[in-house]
């Protein structure tokens, strides 16, 4: 069977809207777009009354970090790390993250992400999530030396190249791969350079933490630039993309854009922790790819991309003193299309021949009434809770607000209980 997204309008690559419907293949890629006739092979799914958009990318996260939602908040970065996250992330097992991670999914299939990108641990957990979810995502273990003695930091590194090599391609191919050392200051630079030289061999990306606060601009304490350091270490490069980059140089920018790094611009966690405004338009202007990611929902507290749409507009604005920056035809297209070229992944654009990764948005309520620009609508008004058809890969894991892959009410009741007994533990 094929399916049919019949009845709709669709947002094209270069942001015009038009009516017409969309025939995805059994192979789950887009096969036509037009005004299609209904054929006995075709399974419709109803889009009149919305707009057919790709389906967002959320190109940072750390999923499972769900059952810390709420837990420290309003503390500075630093301060909510050591005291709160660190300590209560030490009492979670396999289980506690896949019950976090299968939280996750619940959320982001409901408000339209059809892909996202993981740093943590426990990966295997979270592959069978995303396998059973039907999501499609670029993973990889979160390592950190910093405070560890060189046998945890050794065991650190060669977990997180294991996991590189085991599990790409896993989830019929719909999970990627990735060497994610946490940040160039919280690895030490013999690991690094072991991370780096792993991920080439391996052929798969870097994802790292990048100027995410002004206290982390030293990494060796030498007084180098990260720019310049993670360079020499070879961690900037075409695959590459980096969290935050908040606190940038112009030099800093240009080696970016030369070396072709992407940046993953998350908004709301950088103004829940103070962190500092990204310059979104600098970096745009310079010619460096800039997604989206609402980082962990510690401090989101949410992995709604239409609020990080919303968000990174108004910052962006805000950044460059100019109401005309960051428009919402760009943060769209950071939500969409730049997020899978960051991370290397197919989707993010609703074409023929493009893999069917795409959300259906109702657009028939009051706060999206008129309609006099759609395309402004996603990036200021719409919400998550607009969403009313998931689909990724070709699969219907939404189809009018009911999920089809996961069980929402188990979801919520196991993370809520692993997520009490995690913080009793830590206390």
């Amino acid at each position: 069977m094929t399916l049919l997204v019949t009845g709709g309008r669709i947002l094209r690559p270069d942001h015009t809207v038009e009516r017409a419907d969309v025939r995805i293949d059994t192979d789950g890629d887009i096969d036509a777009i037009g005004d299609l006739e209904r054929t006995e092979r075709d399974q419709p799914l109803d889009a009149e009354g919305g707009l057919v958009t790709p389906g967002f990318v959320n190109a940072h996260g750390h999923a499972a970090m769900t059952l810390l939602r709420g837990y420290a908040d309003d503390k500075p970065l630093d301060a909510w790390l050591q005291e709160d996250i660190w300590p209560t992330e030490a009492e979670l097992g396999p289980e506690d993250i896949a019950a976090g991670a299968r939280l996750a999914a619940v959320e982001m299939i409901r408000s339209g992400t059809t892909a996202f990108a993981d740093m943590y641990f426990h990966v295997p957990e979270l592959v069978d999530v995303i396998d059973e979810a039907g999501l499609r995502a670029r993973v990889g273990h979160g390592v950190v030396t910093v405070g560890k003695d060189e046998a945890a930091a050794e065991a650190d590194v060669q977990e997180a190249l294991d996991i590189a090599a085991e599990y790409d391609g896993a989830a019929d191919g719909r999970v990627r791969t990735a060497v994610m050392p946490h940040a160039t200051h919280t690895v030490d630079t013999d690991s690094l350079e072991r991370l780096v030289a792993g991920a080439q061999e391996r052929g798969v990306p870097l994802h790292f933490h990048f100027n995410e606060t002004e206290s982390y601009l030293d990494p060796d304490g030498t007084g180098e630039r990260p720019g310049a350091y993670a360079d020499r270490l070879d961690l900037l490069g075409d695959s590459a993309w980096a969290a935050h980059g908040v606190h940038l140089t112009d030099e800093e920018i240009d080696r970016l854009a030369d070396t072709g790094t992407a940046v993953v611009h998350c908004p709301a966690s950088n103004m829940k922790l103070a962190s500092g405004l990204a310059p979104v338009e600098r970096l745009r202007e310079a010619g460096v790819t800039v997604a989206l990611g609402t980082d962990g929902a510690a401090s989101n507290n949410d992995l709604d991309m239409f609020g990080e749409m919303r968000d990174a507009a108004m910052v962006g604005k805000l950044a460059a003193d100019d109401a005309s920056a960051v428009p919402a035809s760009a943060v769209v297209e950071m939500a969409t299309q730049a997020g899978a070229d960051a991370l290397g992944l197919p989707g993010g654009k609703i074409a023929e021949g493009e893999p069917a990764d795409l959300a259906v948005v109702d657009l028939s309520g009051a706060h999206l009434t008129p309609e006099h620009d759609l395309v402004s609508h996603l990036a200021y008004a719409a919400r998550g809770s607009d969403v009313r058809h998931t689909v990724c890969d070709g699969k219907v894991l939404l189809r009018d607000g009911e999920l089809l892959t996961l069980d929402p009410a188990t979801a919520k009741r196991e993370a809520e209980e692993r997520a009490r007994e995690a913080v009793e533990r830590a206390s």
